[in-house]
C-alpha cells in the first residue's frame, strides 16, 4: 500500500519554482499588511504629548523594521523553521515533536495556540479584502464596501470545493508583481525624505516607546506588521525552509521599502488618514490607483486563500492528534496539498460574514486584529523552548530565547489586550469557543476510554470459531470489519465482542479488527497484519502520519486485495452461485457509535466535558463519512458498558401472585 504525495518540486531543495511558490502561498498574510499597518499607526497617534509628527513616524517605522527583524526573521525564519517534523511546520507539528517529553500539560498549550490561530484566520480574510476594496472610495466615496467585500469572500469560499490547483499557478507571479509594486512606489517617496532612513536605528524605536505616553497603543498597531509570521511557519511543508528563507529576503526588502515610502509620504500629508486616504494608495500616482486597488484586491484574495487552506491543514492535523472529531476531507484537485473540509469551509465563511457586517470598516476591524495571534505566538514560544532545550548544552540558549521572546510578546499581548472592548473580544470569543471544543474532545475521549473495557481476544477465539461453523445462525457477512482503538495487539473493546456474540450473533467467514496507530512522521503510510485466529480473525494495523488522511475504506480495500493476491483469503464469493461468476466476496463494516455511561459514575467536571464532547461530535461528520466508508455497507450500533458498578439499592421482588382467568 502506498500513497503518492503530489508535489511539483522538491521542497527539500532550493529551486526557482520553490521560491516562486513560496511567494505565492507563504507570504500572502504578511505581504498584505501594508494595506492597513501605517493607517493603524497614524490612527493610534493619541496622547503622544509634544512629540513632533516626523519623530513619531520615524519611531514607528523603526518599531516596524525591528519587529519584522526580531519576530519574523530571527524567531520564525531562522529558529522556528529548524523545528520541522519531517518537513512539516506549524504549532501542531511542533507539538508532535515535544509531546514525547512526557509533559502532559503541553497539549493545553497546543490547543490554545491552534484555536487562536484559527480565530486569526477568520479576521485575516475579512480585514485584507475590506482594506483593498476601500481603495475604491478614492474614486467614489459611496462605494458599498461591505457588500463588495462579502461578495468577494463568498466567491473565494465557494470555489474551494472545486479546487484551486489551476488558479494557484498564478499566485506566485501575482504576488511577485505585488511586492515589486510595493517596493517601487515606496522607493519613489524615500528620495523625498532621505532622513526617513534613520528608522533603521533602533534608538528611534526605543525613544518612541519611552517618550510616548500612549506607546502601548502604538505597539498594538505596529504588531500588525508581523501577524503573518505564524502562517509562514505553518506553510513549511508546502515550500521547504530553504525556499522560504530565500524568498523572505526579497519580501522583507520590498515591505520595508514600502513602509518607508508610506512614512515619507505621510510627512508631506499628515492629515491624509483623517481624510479617509489610505497611505498605501496615497503613494501611488493617480493613474496607478485603480490598477493598484485591483492588484491589492488580488493580493488580498490570495492571502485569504492561503489562510483558508491553512485552516484546512490545521484541522486535519487536529484530527490526527485527537483535538478534533474526524470530518470528511476531500481533495478536489487530486493533489495532496489541496484539501477541502466542507463543514470547516462553510463555518469560516459564515463567521467572516459576521465579522464584516459587525465591524463595517477596516479601521474598526484593526482593533480586533492581532490579539489572538499574540497568544498563538506565546504558545509557539513555549513549545519552542522545550524543543530547544532537548539537550543540556542547548538549555542556556533555550532559556535566553524564552526570556527575550516572552518579554517581547507579552508586551505585544498587553498592547493588544487593551483593545479587548474595541473588538478584540470577538476574536477571543471565537478562539475560546474552538479551544473549549478541542479541550472537551481531547478529554472527553479520555473520560470515555476509562469506562471502555478491553478484553483479551484469545479468550473469545473458541466461541467465534464455533459461531463461524454454526449454520443455524444466518451468515451476516463474508468479511466483517470493526474499528478499534485498542492499543495492545492482543486486546479488543468488549463492545465489539458484545456486538459479535450478544447484540445480534454475527456469523462471518473472516473478522477484521481495524486499528489506527498515529505516527510522528507526518507521511507514514503503512500497514501490518496480525493473524489472531488462522483463516478467521485478523487485526489490521494502519500506521498513519498526521498528514495522511484517514480514508480507511480505501486503504482496507487495498489490504484485502493484497491478502487475496497472497491467497490468505478467497478472491471470490463463498456462495456457490456467485463464486461461479467470479463475484468478489461481500464486506460489511460495523461501527459502534455510542456507549452508554451512567451519570452517577461521573464527576461534575466530567459531565460538563462530555456534554461539550457530544456537541462537538454532533457538528463533526458521521463516523462512516469521516472514515471514508460508503454508507451502503455500514451498520452503526450502540452498546452498553457491561462492567459499570452502580451503588444503588437492589429492587425487591414482591410476593408472586397468580390470577386465574
Amino acid at each position: 500500500m502506498s500513497q503518492a504525495v503530489s508535489s511539483h518540486f522538491d521542497t527539500k531543495k532550493l529551486t526557482a519554482m520553490g521560491v516562486l511558490v513560496s511567494l505565492g502561498i507563504v507570504f500572502g498574510d504578511i505581504g498584505t499588511s501594508p494595506l492597513y499597518v501605517m493607517k493603524a499607526i497614524v490612527n493610534a497617534r493619541h496622547g503622544v504629548g509634544n512629540l513632533p509628527f516626523d519623530e513619531y513616524i520615524e519611531g514607528a517605522l523603526s518599531c516596524i523594521i525591528w519587529t519584522l527583524t526580531m519576530q519574523t526573521t530571527i524567531k520564525y525564519v531562522i529558529i522556528a523553521l529548524r523545528a520541522d517534523n519531517n518537513g512539516e511546520g506549524g504549532i501542531l507539528s511542533l507539538y508532535s515533536l515535544v509531546k514525547k517529553l512526557k509533559k502532559k500539560w503541553l497539549y493545553v498549550v497546543a490547543i490554545i495556540g491552534a484555536s487562536t490561530l484559527v480565530a486569526d484566520s477568520i479576521i485575516t480574510p475579512s480585514l485584507t479584502v475590506m482594506s483593498a476594496v476601500e481603495g475604491l472610495k478614492i474614486f467614489s466615496p459611496n462605494t458599498p464596501v461591505v457588500g463588495i467585500t462579502i461578495v468577494i469572500l463568498a466567491i473565494v469560499f465557494i470555489v474551494q470545493q472545486f479546487g484551486t490547483a489551476s488558479i494557484g499557478k498564478l499566485f506566485g507571479p501575482v504576488m511577485v508583481l505585488w511586492f515589486l509594486v510595493l517596493g517601487i512606489f515606496g522607493s519613489i517617496h524615500i528620495v523625498d525624505h532621505f532622513e526617513i532612513l534613520k528608522a533603521f536605528n533602533p534608538y528611534y524605536a526605543y525613544q518612541l516607546i519611552v517618550d510616548s505616553p500612549s506607546a502601548i497603543v502604538i505597539m498594538g498597531a505596529v504588531f500588525l506588521c508581523t501577524t503573518g509570521a505564524e502562517a509562514l511557519y505553518s506553510d513549511l511543508g508546502h515550500c521547504g525552509k530553504q525556499n522560504i528563507r530565500v524568498s523572505w529576503v526579497f519580501v522583507k526588502v520590498m515591505l520595508i521599502l514600502n513602509y518607508l515610502g508610506q512614512g515619507a509620504w505621510l510627512l508631506d500629508n499628515p492629515d491624509s488618514v483623517s481624510q479617509g486616504i489610505n497611505p498605501i494608495f496615497g503613494i501611488m500616482p493617480e493613474w496607478a490607483i485603480l490598477p493598484g486597488v485591483i492588484l491589492a484586491t488580488a493580493a488580498a484574495i490570495i492571502a485569504s486563500q492561503s489562510v483558508i487552506t491553512g485552516s484546512f491543514t490545521m484541522f486535519s492535523e487536529a484530527m490526527s492528534v485527537t483535538f478534533w472529531p474526524n470530518q470528511q476531507i476531500d481533495y478536489p484537485s487530486g493533489v495532496k496539498g489541496q484539501m477541502y473540509i466542507p463543514r470547516i469551509n462553510w463555518g469560516l465563511m459564515f463567521l467572516c460574514f459576521i465579522v464584516v457586517i459587525y465591524f463595517q470598516k477596516s479601521e474598526a476591524m484593526e482593533a480586533a486584529y492581532g490579539l489572538t495571534i499574540t497568544i498563538t505566538m506565546l504558545m509557539t514560544t513555549t513549545l519552542l523552548f522545550f524543543w530547544l532545550s532537548r539537550t543540556k548544552t542547548a538549555k542556556v540558549f533555550a532559556v535566553g530565547f524564552v526570556v527575550v521572546y516572552l518579554f517581547i510578546e507579552l508586551g505585544f499581548f498587553y498592547a493588544n489586550v487593551i483593545k479587548f472592548f474595541d473588538g478584540g473580544w470577538l476574536t477571543m470569543v471565537l478562539g475560546g469557543f474552538i479551544a473549549v471544543c478541542m479541550y472537551a474532545w481531547y478529554n472527553g475521549r479520555l473520560i470515555k476510554s476509562k469506562f471502555i473495557k478491553f478484553v483479551k481476544l484469545d479468550k473469545y477465539v473458541p466461541v467465534i470459531k464455533e459461531l463461524k461453523l454454526d449454520e443455524t445462525i444466518p451468515k451476516y457477512a463474508t468479511n466483517l470489519a470493526f474499528l478499534s482503538r485498542a492499543k495492545r495487539k492482543d486486546e479488543v473493546e468488549s463492545k465489539i465482542i458484545y456486538s459479535i456474540l450478544r447484540k445480534q450473533p454475527k456469523r462471518a467467514d473472516h473478522y477484521f479488527i481495524l486499528n489506527i496507530s498515529n505516527q510522528e512522521d507526518p507521511y507514514t503510510f503503512k500497514y501490518t497484519i496480525d493473524e489472531i485466529m488462522p483463516g478467521t480473525i485478523y487485526r489490521v494495523n494502519f500506521l498513519l502520519g498526521f498528514k495522511v488522511d484517514r480514508r480507511i475504506n480505501d486503504y482496507f480495500d487495498q489490504v484485502l486485495e493484497d491478502m487475496m493476491e497472497e491467497g490468505s483469503i478467497p478472491s471470490r464469493s463463498s456462495h456457490p452461485s456467485l463464486r461461479h461468476y467470479n463475484v468478489p466476496p461481500d464486506l460489511k463494516y460495523v461501527i459502534i457509535d455510542n456507549t452508554y455511561i451512567n451519570d452517577t459514575l461521573l464527576t461534575v467536571k466530567e459531565k460538563i466535558t462530555l456534554n461539550i464532547y457530544n456537541f462537538v461530535k454532533y457538528i463533526g461528520s458521521d463516523d462512516f463519512k469521516a472514515w471514508g466508508v460508503s454508507a451502503h455497507n455500514v451498520v452503526v450500533e450502540s452498546a452498553p458498558l457491561l462492567d459499570q458498578k452502580i451503588n444503588s439499592n437492589k429492587i425487591q421482588q414482591a410476593d408472586f401472585k397468580r390470577y386465574d382467568s
